[in-house]
């Protein structure tokens, strides 16, 4: 690994730490569902940085030879964050159309 993948990696962890950190405390302040969702999504979207930084560095096996095939858990695990942005979203839009 070179410096510039060093940097990468770290300040995608620290970042996505830092992230993670303000969703759990937003969490426990509020029951808001749309914010609850914001915060699954941010917390998912670290669990596949971390993931991917484990693959990465060739301590688990998520994707087949060559990058081709990928596991189930590595594509449901990638696609878990917008999914829960998604319904963070549509709480709200749904939440702004019984207003008016």
């Amino acid at each position: 690994m070179n410096i510039g993948e060093i940097c990468y990696i770290s300040s995608r962890l620290f970042f996505g730490a830092l992230a993670s950190f303000f969703a759990v405390i937003l969490w426990s302040k509020t029951r808001d569902p749309a914010w609850m969702l914001v915060g699954m999504g941010t917390i998912a979207a670290y669990i596949e940085i971390v993931c991917s930084v484990l693959d990465r560095a060739g301590l688990t096996k998520t994707g087949g030879s060559g990058g081709i095939s990928m596991s189930l858990g590595a594509i449901v695990l990638s696609n878990l964050p917008a999914f829960f942005l998604t319904g963070a979203f549509m709480v709200m839009v749904v939440r702004k159309i019984r207003r008016h």
